[in-house]
């Protein structure tokens, strides 16, 4: 066991550039079950006030999910663009959802010829969605179904960041202040633009840029830093630190190189280009990305739990100041491409995978 773990610990520090490694804590006595196993493509969970689940299904399907399992198909979503990548994302409740019963969806909207990640706002009575509203559609279109982003955070001013990818062909689009490809986005709760926006005359909806495919973003309420993950290409996926109006380098710099063994660029830095706080290559494929505030696993305040589709695994990363200290697979239980990650507000972990499962980890 002892060798095992030197072993793990500085293959770790090879692979994915992390600094000032700890030796890795025991995982707590905890409690992971799987809450249904019958899902269909699942992409996102979130919670509702009453403790009620909202878990989207890349196919289109909206669902309310309670903690015995059971689901309640909701109705009204929007038609979406379901092919490869495309699909329903993420369903996000709006900060006074108790009172406003508000939605905010984003999905690949449009066809084979012209598609886009589009945000909707909607809301839910009685299980169906009534009076919706296009917010956002990414512009220009494409004619991939690829590297859509799609995933939706809240600020603490009630801003909404909606992440979008490159549309993989269109990569060059990612250093375009032109183009809302490869970029984070920032609108008000209505759609409107921020008169604080970066780039606001000349790139209005744009908050940051040079990015690849961004699949993991979450909001730190105790700090309010921005925490994103993208996918690399063969190498390099990424965890930065956002901040509004940086460039965080894709394609002019990058750690991974092509599919096809050819080189993107010869540069991983660059004046003007931020550095990910950390990077693995080879990829893990990120995806989904929680912060942990809770009473559940209380060692574990402020470090990231992220999913990985091609490990297949669930990883908390222990943080300290903005650093990776280090990293460890907590719940062996949780196996499959893991789609997304959350953490609730009584410190309850909701973890997907793609093969269908919804697991609820907790102390009991």
């Amino acid at each position: 066991m002892v060798l095992h773990r030197i072993t793990f610990i500085a293959a770790l520090l090879v692979t994915c550039n992390l600094v000032n490694a700890k030796e890795l804590a025991e995982t707590p006595s905890y409690n992971a079950r799987v809450l249904a196993s019958d899902l269909d493509q699942p992409w996102s969970v979130a919670e509702l006030p009453n403790g009620d689940l909202l878990l989207t299904e890349r196919g289109g399907q909206l669902w309310r999910v309670d903690n015995a399992g059971n689901k309640i198909k909701i109705g009204g979503v929007p038609a979406v663009y379901h092919k490869s990548q495309g699909g329903l994302f993420d369903a996000l409740p709006d900060i006074n959802f108790a009172e406003t019963g508000a939605l905010y969806i984003a999905y690949a909207g449009g066809g084979a010829d012209a598609n886009r990640t589009t945000v909707v706002k909607a809301n839910l009575n009685d299980n169906t969605l009534t009076q919706i509203t296009t917010l956002l559609a990414v512009n220009p279109d494409k004619d991939t179904a690829v590297h859509y982003g799609g995933k939706l955070a809240w600020l603490a001013d009630g801003t909404l960041l909606v992440s979008v990818g490159d549309g993989f062909e269109y990569r060059e689009h990612g250093q375009d202040l032109d183009s809302e490809m490869g970029k984070l986005l920032r609108i008000n709760s209505d759609g409107t633009i921020p008169a604080d926006n970066p780039f606001v005359a000349t790139a209005p909806r744009v908050f940051s840029y040079g990015h690849r495919n961004p699949q993991g973003l979450v909001v730190d309420a105790a700090t309010g830093s921005i925490f994103m993950t993208e996918h690399g290409p063969k190498g390099g996926d990424e965890l930065n630190i956002i901040a509004p109006g940086k460039n965080y380098g894709w394609p002019a710099i990058t750690y991974g190189i092509d599919y096809s063994g050819a080189v993107i660029s010869p540069f991983t830095e660059s004046p003007g280009m931020e550095q990910p706080i950390t990077y693995w290559d080879p990829s893990i494929a990120t995806s989904g990305l929680a912060i942990y505030h809770g009473n559940e696993f209380t060692d574990w305040e402020g470090d990231l739990l992220i999913g990985a589709l091609k490990d297949r695994k669930l990883y908390r990363l222990e943080m300290e100041g903005g650093t990776v200290l280090s990293q460890s697979e907590p719940f062996p239980e949780v196996q499959g491409r893991v789609r997304d990650v959350r953490v609730f507000s009584d410190g309850v972990i909701y973890a997907l995978t793609d093969e269908g499962q919804l697991y609820r980890i907790s102390r009991n």
